[in-house]
């Protein structure tokens, strides 16, 4: 039977179809942040705080810049070589930090550098949660006052009731309204296309901009110009990371397939089309995107324009949802109280102490800088601080694991390291305007997730030292059995080899053991998903004494009930009605020459208070958990 001849309707046709729903899907998810860039790019380009003059010449080397950034920086960087670094399947700093960790020979030292890189990242990821929903909203209802100057002092509120909608509905997940996305987000850039198509008609020669000459000779003509220019150029490639990040949701083919043949299309059309009419009208530089808008079509335009930057913003709250769980799982931050808006989906949660936070961000933004195009002084440096940490992290992984040369390796480095320094260096004059915010936020979030990380690791230590070692324990029982009670229970424990806290408290209060005792550890692995036959271990440590290990990638949902299940294939089944667990409620108290910075100490131990539960976290159910109180000293 030849190969044609086995080719039936339900698999070539099938697959073909499922890879274009997952495109038609990835661009209502993944390319908001990047899609929506058309709004006030070369508004910024042409009207920001280092204006280029609207003259043909600099209209065509900008318009170069612009394409030649989208095609080093997202097509070659993120698409082709980036999402290829994936964690079994999964993208995003986390995924590329854990890759990262994994190269061999590395010493403490380095390990120590890479996991601060990737944590900096994380946190200058949450910089950009914040700026992504206030300049996109705030640019798109800004086409109100385009539309007529009556309306401007209406934009501001308007923006803030948008918002404070898109905020107040996270609770109830996005499941419902997510199909949605796509359809939308496809009208969003068919827009973009039709409208940048009507602008070049009247201006053919913008086609042009395509060669990179225009970029060569604008650099050449006035190159420190051109240097600052990239501070405003580099707004057009803002969400190109998102690629990478949401890559565990739709696969690298379908989100390859959407950017080269429909979004980064549809994205340069337009922008030639802003490029046209600029050339035609200097005078449209004030708002090139809306001006474009035929008027009887401006204002159901700034409706779908509002919905698009809706989409757009949603796709960074969520991504902020999920980098706290996944921080959460590999231990970089605490606990925090999560709920599952999706019966169906396991990956769609909400993160209320994340949202009202986001939500203050943002609202704090639209206030204070009143109009996108000061938001703007705000917007890239966090957008390329990440760039530049991707680059270096994907360096590790294309050296230590894929075995590059360092010729091969070098090159990678040096290209797109080159670029990123470029915009990163460009966008520093923007700090006193700006720039500041979201370099302080990437720095306060990373005084957390570094803190809460070392205080982990000491307290670790402390309880290590302190604990007696589990075997050395058990011998000694058999020689004064305490009294056993028929059921089980099972102890949390951090440490495998030592005996629980809690364990000692309940055998010093109430003199009595379970039948079977059960010391749980959990061990969080640097991958996105351990498969349910990896899930749990079970080892007989004798006398009715059982150590289980159970297993969570740090994109897993941790439910220690289903987790214990599975161990009856292991010869140790569970009745959750007869099974109860025990936890230690540790209180740390401050040493007066702790390892730690007094200031740091103070801020672990308010983390540490403020942490949510292990219940809720693990989905053990309440009424079988019992909390007994321990002190430890820092």
């Amino acid at each position: 039977m030849t190969a044609a001849a086995r080719i039936t309707p339900d698999s070539l046709p099938h697959r073909d179809s499922r890879v274009l729903a997952l495109s038609v899907a990835a661009v209502g998810v993944v390319y908001g942040d990047i899609g929506t860039s058309p709004l006030y790019t070369m508004k910024e380009v042409f009207g920001g705080a280092h204006a280029v003059a609207p003259l043909h010449d600099n209209v065509l080397g900008i318009l170069s810049l612009i394409f030649w950034s989208l095609i080093v920086v997202v097509s070659l960087k993120y698409v082709v070589f980036i999402m290829r670094a994936d964690n079994r399947g999964e993208g995003g700093i986390m995924a590329l930090t854990a890759l990262a960790l994994r190269t061999p020979r590395a010493d403490a030292r380095q390990l120590w550098w890479l996991t601060l890189l990737g944590m900096f990242g994380a946190a200058l990821f949450y910089g950009d949660g914040v700026i992504t929903p206030a300049i996109s909203v705030l640019s798109a209802v800004e086409g109100l006052e385009v539309a007529t100057p009556v309306l401007k002092p209406v934009v501001v509120p308007v923006t803030i009731v948008v918002i404070l909608g898109l905020f107040l509905v996270q609770r109830r997940g996005t499941a419902s309204v997510g199909a949605l996305f796509g359809p939308v987000m496809c009208l969003w850039f068919a827009m973009l296309a039709v409208l940048g198509v009507r602008g070049i008609l009247h201006q053919p020669a913008v086609l042009t901009a395509l060669s990179p000459h225009h970029a060569l000779g604008f650099a050449l003509q006035d190159p420190l110009h051109a240097f600052f220019s990239l501070g405003a150029v580099v707004l057009a490639v803002t969400g190109g990371e998102a690629l990478y990040a949401d890559m565990g949701h739709f696969g690298r083919r379908p989100i390859k397939l959407a950017w080269f043949y429909f979004v980064l299309p549809a994205i340069f059309l337009n922008y030639l089309g802003q490029g046209a009419l600029i050339i035609e009208n200097p005078a449209a530089v004030k708002n090139p995107f809306y001006l474009l808008v035929p008027p009887w079509f401006l204002y159901p335009m700034v409706a779908i324009a509002t919905l698009a930057t809706i989409i757009a913003s949603q796709a960074v709250i969520s991504g902020a949802f999920s980098l706290t769980r996944q921080a959460m799982q590999l231990g970089y931050a605490p606990r925090m109280d999560f709920v599952h808006t999706s019966e169906r989906e396991i990956g769609q949660i909400y993160v209320p102490a994340m949202n009202w936070a986001l939500l203050a961000g943002v609202l704090a933004l639209v206030i204070g800088f009143r109009s996108s195009s000061a938001l703007a002084s705000a917007y890239g440096i966090a957008v390329t601080g990440t760039m530049m940490i991707d680059t270096i992290l994907a360096f590790i992984v294309v050296r230590s694991l894929w075995r590059w040369s360092w010729l091969k390796g070098g090159l990678f480095l040096a290209l797109f390291l080159a670029v990123d320094l470029a915009f990163f260096s460009a966008n520093l004059h923007k700090v006193p305007e700006g720039g500041w915010f979201p370099i302080l936020l990437g720095i306060s979030v990373f005084t957390l997730l570094s803190t809460w990380k070392s205080g982990r690791a000491l307290m670790g230590e402390r309880l290590k030292t302190e604990s007696i070692p589990v075997r050395d324990f058990i011998r000694s029982l058999k020689l004064d059995m305490p009294h056993r009670v028929p059921g089980t229970s099972v102890f949390l424990t951090a440490n495998p080899d030592g005996v629980p806290r809690s364990m000692l408290q309940n055998l010093f209060h109430n003199k009595v053991l379970h039948q079977r005792v059960v010391f749980l550890h959990v061990i969080s692995e640097d991958v996105p998903h351990v498969p349910e036959i990896d899930r749990a271990e079970v080892r007989d440590l004798g006398e009715d004494f059982y150590l289980v290990l159970v297993r969570y990638g740090f994109k897993d949902e941790p439910d220690i009930p289903r987790a214990l299940a599975a161990c009856a294939e292991q010869g140790l089944p569970f009745d959750m009605m007869e099974t109860s667990f025990f936890l230690s409620r540790e209180t740390l108290i401050p040493k007066c020459k702790s390892d730690m910075p007094w200031w740091r100490e103070k801020l672990f131990v308010w983390m540490f208070r403020n942490a949510g539960s292990a219940t809720d976290f693990f989905n053990i159910p309440t009424n079988r958990v019992v909390e007994l109180g321990a002190q430890v000293v820092l």
